[in-house]
């Protein structure tokens, strides 16, 4: 397998061409040894856990790839980023109104030209604080 090559061998550009194509072959061959011999030695280390009573390295088969006939199936990546809009829906139909109070305003204020194009209902929440206390007679 290894050679001896001698420098003073080359002498012009073909010999150095030759000189470093046999060089690549030589890197070549070590490249393909060295990964039969990882392979071996990752193979050997499986065998002795497995005998040792240790778990191995589980053996997972690869995923299929879907096929690519049907793009509309799948969601792009940019879709499944994009924040979906919230809808909120509105309280004021489960809000229970205790009193209705009507806003009187001095026409004198307004223009002349001023119309009334009816109310505009606003619904304010409020909370209300009252004591409940009670005397007990024994």
């Amino acid at each position: 397998m290894l050679e001896h090559i001698d420098p003073s061998d080359i002498q012009d550009l073909e010999g150095a061409r030759l000189t470093i194509v046999h060089l690549l072959n030589l890197v070549e061959e070590m490249v393909s040894e060295n990964r039969a011999l990882r392979e071996e030695n990752q193979r050997l280390c499986e065998e002795i856990n497995r005998l040792k009573g240790e778990q191995g390295k589980p053996r997972v088969k690869a995923s299929k790839k879907p096929s690519t006939t049907s793009a509309s199936d799948h969601s792009s990546e940019q879709a499944r980023r994009r924040r979906k809009k919230r809808t909120r829906r509105p309280k004021v139909k489960r809000i229970q109104i205790d009193r209705e109070h009507k806003l009187e305003l001095d026409c004198t204020q307004l223009p002349e030209d001023a119309e009334f194009k009816g109310y505009v209902p606003v619904v304010v929440q409020d909370v209300r604080l009252t004591t409940d206390n009670v005397r007990f007679l024994k």
